[in-house]
């Protein structure tokens, strides 16, 4: 029962979200916003997939450190959905660099680093549906009709 315009996008709740506490306070600002979590499930990554996730810096001096920090512990990894959900979910996490985000947003409000960021938001260029089906098998995700989208949203935003 999604609507038309929906979008679905990725978002990994990083180790230091989970070691920090904020798993509950991260889903809830996207619940409040009006979006869907359209699947969710605790997992821990593996070289395979930390290589073809973040494939487009595999050849950078800090991938390293990357697949240490984000191998470290469990993550959490949600499927969103909702109208402009990509762009949405990018503003709310903030720029990747938590000293450069603003207050407002989940990394300005608890992050000061690059990799210790606490989330990974689906680039709109690095195709989001993509993000999503790399983690999520179909059977892992659900369609379903939130019943505010008739208040959050106007009549013309859902045609």
């Amino acid at each position: 029962m999604n609507h038309p315009k929906e979008e679905k996008t990725l978002v990994l709740l990083k180790p230091d979200a989970l070691q920090r506490n904020l798993l509950g306070e991260i889903i809830h600002r996207f619940e409040r916003r009006g979006l869907k979590i359209i699947g969710m499930k605790m997992i821990a990554l593996d070289e395979a997939i930390l290589k073809e996730h973040y494939a487009h810096l595999k050849d950078k001096p800090f991938f390293k450190g990357i697949q240490d920090f984000m191998s470290s512990y469990p993550v959490v990894a949600m499927a969103i959905s909702g109208v402009r959900a990509v762009s949405m979910v990018r503003a709310m996490c903030g720029p990747t660099k938590g000293y450069e985000a603003l207050p407002g947003t989940i990394r300005g409000d608890f992050s000061m680093s690059t990799q210790a960021n606490l989330v990974h938001a689906s680039d709109p260029v690095e195709n989001p549906e993509a993000e999503v089906n790399r983690f999520f098998k179909p059977h892992e995700l659900f369609s379903y009709k939130k019943i505010e989208f008739d208040i959050l949203l106007a009549p013309d935003e859902l045609k």
